[in-house]
């Protein structure tokens, strides 16, 4: 996908995707979302990327005229519109936000894509459907209250005490949409537990690996919370660095 030059900024992405480590340049895409809609970060980028490679490879190995994905949580979008570029794709997101939706409509307009959005929680709305490709960069992050916020920005990112809440359903309702050999690709950071990621995907009977992985800085939102997560044993004392993990995942 082309992005217009007066709507993005560069930014420098160390990621290892398989056993190479890329450093590429990359872009965050400028969008005017409203403050409760979540922008694209490193973790967007690091799924972008996987995301891609999995779409050029099930294309060119797939006799299928056409490419059914799904993107649980859409958020701004920028994902979905980017899959939504690649020939031969239609792509459903799905997001319990409506200012996420608003934001996700925006950006396809503005690409000339199309994109169905559909207003909901994970794969409730696409009950009965089947999808080759589902995609998500669900709320990740650990936090001190157990409860999922239920709105504003938070919303985004805070997923209870473990940082599970929402990865743990994910993981059981995704492989109840996908099409046989289909995949999943799930990012999520390495502080809420990607082997329990696998090990749910794998109980649903998909064979899983891990597709990418990079070392950050912590961002706001852990920097603020660190005195937490070293209490509760995520993060070693003095730790100011966080891994991401995206995890791939085959249905046979």
């Amino acid at each position: 996908m082309t992005l217009r030059p007066d709507r993005v900024t560069a930014v420098r992405e160390y990621a290892r995707v398989g056993t190479s480590l890329l450093m590429t340049l990359s872009v965050h895409p400028a969008l005017s979302v409203q403050p409760a809609v979540y922008r694209p970060q490193d973790d967007t980028l690091l799924l972008g990327q996987v995301l891609t490679q999995t779409l050029e490879q099930m294309r060119a190995g797939s006799r299928a005229e056409r490419c059914r994905v799904l993107e649980l949580g859409t958020g701004s979008g920028y994902l979905a519109v980017r899959a939504a570029s690649h020939p031969g794709v239609d792509v459903t997101a799905v997001d319990l936000a409506e200012e996420a939706l608003a934001a996700a409509a925006g950006e396809a307009e503005s690409h000339g894509v199309e994109v169905r959005l559909l207003w909901g929680d994970l794969t409730a709305p696409v009950t009965g459907e089947q999808f080759d490709l589902v995609f998500s960069n669900p709320p990740y992050v650990p936090a001190p209250d157990p409860e999922v916020p239920q709105d504003g920005p938070e919303r985004a990112w805070d997923a209870g005490l473990d940082g599970r809440a929402v990865l743990d359903r994910l993981c059981r309702e995704a492989p109840r949409v996908l099409a046989p050999g289909g995949t999943v690709l799930i990012v999520q950071s390495a502080l809420a537990d990607a082997d329990a990621t696998r090990g749910l995907l794998e109980a649903e009977g998909l064979v899983t690996e891990v597709a990418a992985r990079c070392v950050l800085p912590f961002g706001p939102v852990l920097a603020e919370r660190v005195d937490y997560l070293e209490d509760v044993g995520l993060v070693d004392p003095g730790c100011r660095q966080e891994e991401l993990v995206v995890v791939r995942a085959q249905l046979p």
